[in-house]
């Protein structure tokens, strides 16, 4: 009776014991994916610079994967990114839009120079060769595959947009559709973070 006695009372004093509140992200905390090994790859922009997540660690990194022959889900979560950028008004200098092809094939450099900061000026379209895109793809577990019509192809892919914290901490995935005011609060969220 002892022993029983004993054990609820430590029972209760570690569920007295503070705890922390979980951080009230609107999007999906995924961090734990890359608990053991930090999140990076190696692309390359339009103008043929390599680019690293980590060249952009002092920054809240927005990441979405396509294709700019994408008929809906694409241009939609591109222009909703830009209304994004304006209402982070001057925060928005803390944040990098990349946009990373799933078509290397028809996705050329110079497309995605004009297709990507069509929807706002500081977009970033990256591309790598067809392994490079599947072992960045894989990274973040996005899935795609090629569907032939006719004379021509389109892709299906997974959705989604990633929200990656200063330095890689925090990697966080927002549904697609989501609304925009709350893609604001948790990339100031991630911001306020940083600090």
């Amino acid at each position: 009776m002892r022993t029983l006695f004993l054990l609820l009372f430590m029972t209760l004093l570690v569920s007295c014991e503070k705890s922390q509140p979980p951080i009230p992200f609107n999007a999906i905390d995924v961090s734990w994916r890359y608990a053991e090994k930090p999140v990076d790859f190696q692309l390359t922009d339009p103008n043929g610079k390599i680019r690293r997540l980590s060249d952009f660690k002092d920054k809240v990194v927005v990441m979405f994967f396509g294709y700019t022959h994408c008929p809906d889900i694409c241009p939609t979560t591109l222009a909703d990114l830009a209304q994004v950028m304006r209402l982070l008004d001057k925060d928005a200098e803390k944040v990098q839009v990349l946009f990373v092809t799933l078509d290397p094939e028809r996705d050329t450099p110079k497309l995605l120079a004009e297709y990507v900061p069509f929807f706002h000026p500081s977009f970033l379209g990256l591309y790598g060769d067809t392994q490079a895109t599947a072992q960045v793809a894989k990274t973040f577990g996005v899935n795609y595959e090629k569907r032939v019509e006719k004379n021509s192809y389109a892709l299906d892919h997974s959705d989604g947009t990633y929200l990656i914290g200063t330095k890689g901490k925090f990697v966080l995935l927002s549904p697609y559709n989501q609304n925009v005011n709350l893609l604001v609060q948790d990339i100031r969220l991630l911001l306020e973070m940083a600090h």
